[in-house]
């Protein structure tokens, strides 16, 4: 048994323990905001402006949300911003995605030149969950941070240590918000002072 949520009274009642008071969508987004609205369901961003067919996008969506694992290539600076619902996580190169992990997945945005493999093995696999919660833990040491205006430059920080800086200023203050917990005008915020 999971959560519930009752939209009526805005409160999720969890199994075991007290109702919890969530905020409705309109209070951080305005009015007309769902949560469809927030992150495209794919979104391809590159150093170059690539035209992406139909056919690539709705296969990389069908691979993270089918049943096999991928791994995303760690031979080329690439990786995927997945949208979970209310979060958004970051696999980077090396990452296990799609299988058991990623079937709540809403929506994508491939930062890269993305590039998805097939496991040969099943230590590959491994390997390959492992890097994908080393990800996770690198995030979450951004989102420990008590500072909301912290934890916006830290990964904004992180990612243009990796990525080109044209790819990291197209990515959306949504999708970096939804990563470490704080408003998307806060991401903003970090932008300019950066």
């Amino acid at each position: 048994m999971g959560m519930s949520r009752n939209p009526d009274l805005g409160r999720v009642s969890q199994p075991y323990g007290p109702a919890v008071s969530v905020p409705p969508l309109s209070l951080f987004y305005g009015n007309h905001a769902t949560k469809a609205d927030l992150i495209p369901a794919y979104q391809s961003i590159a150093s170059t402006d690539v035209s992406n067919s139909a056919s690539e996008e709705a296969d990389v969506l069908a691979k993270i949300r089918g049943k096999d694992l991928w791994i995303v290539n760690s031979r080329r600076r690439n990786g995927l911003i997945l949208h979970k619902g209310f979060y958004t996580e970051f696999a980077g190169p090396g990452a296990a995605i799609g299988g058991n992990l990623d079937g709540d997945c809403r929506g994508v945005i491939a930062l890269g030149s993305l590039s998805l493999i097939s496991p040969d093995s099943p230590e590959e696999q491994q390997k390959a969950l492992r890097i994908r919660l080393q990800w996770i833990r690198l995030t979450q040491n951004f989102t420990d941070k008590p500072v909301s205006i912290d934890r916006a430059r830290m990964i904004l920080e992180q990612f243009k240590s990796y990525f080109d800086h044209s790819i990291v200023d197209r990515v959306p203050d949504q999708a970096f918000a939804l990563m470490v917990g704080v408003l998307p005008s806060t991401i903003s915020r970090a932008r300019r002072l950066m």
